[in-house]
C-alpha cells in the first residue's frame, strides 16, 4: 500500500494538518517516517484518526483519548476499553445535564420573569427567592 502525505491524510480524515501534527506530537498517532523531509503515513493512520474523532464526538478529552489507547493492557479488547471509559464519561455528562437543567430553570423561571428596574433590585429579589 502506498504511503500518504500529511496533506492526503488530513484531506481524507477531514482534519487540518496542524491537528495531525499535534496528535503525532502527543503520541496519539505514531510518528511518521520522513521522505525528503516530508511526513509519510501508513494507511492505518486513517483508522486511528477515525477512533480519535469518534471519541471526540462522544465528548472525550485528549487526555481521556490517550487513556483509551495507552492506559489498558495491550491485550484488552476494544469493547472493554470503551465500556470502562463510557461509564466514567456518563457520570460526567449526567452532572453536566443536571447543571444545564438548573441553568435553564434559572433563566426561564427567574431571569425571563424579572421585572426589576435596576440590577441592585434584582439582587434583592433573587436573594428573597432562594431558600
Amino acid at each position: 500500500m502506498p504511503e500518504l502525505t500529511i496533506g492526503e491524510v488530513a484531506h481524507q480524515a477531514k482534519l487540518r494538518t496542524s491537528a495531525l501534527r499535534y496528535y503525532e506530537s502527543i503520541g496519539l498517532v505514531s510518528a511518521s517516517r520522513r521522505v525528503s523531509g516530508q511526513r509519510r503515513y501508513d494507511q492505518s493512520v486513517l483508522q486511528r484518526l477515525t477512533v480519535i474523532q469518534l471519541a471526540q464526538e462522544a465528548g472525550f478529552t485528549v487526555a481521556e483519548i490517550k487513556a483509551l489507547f495507552f492506559s489498558f493492557p495491550p491485550e484488552t479488547p476494544a469493547f472493554e476499553r470503551w465500556q470502562a471509559m463510557a461509564k466514567e464519561k456518563l457520570v460526567q455528562i449526567n452532572g453536566l445535564i443536571q447543571k444545564a437543567e438548573a441553568m435553564k430553570m434559572l433563566l426561564e423561571e427567574g431571569l425571563l420573569q424579572c421585572r426589576c428596574l435596576t440590577l441592585e433590585e434584582c439582587a434583592q429579589c433573587i436573594s428573597e427567592r432562594q431558600p
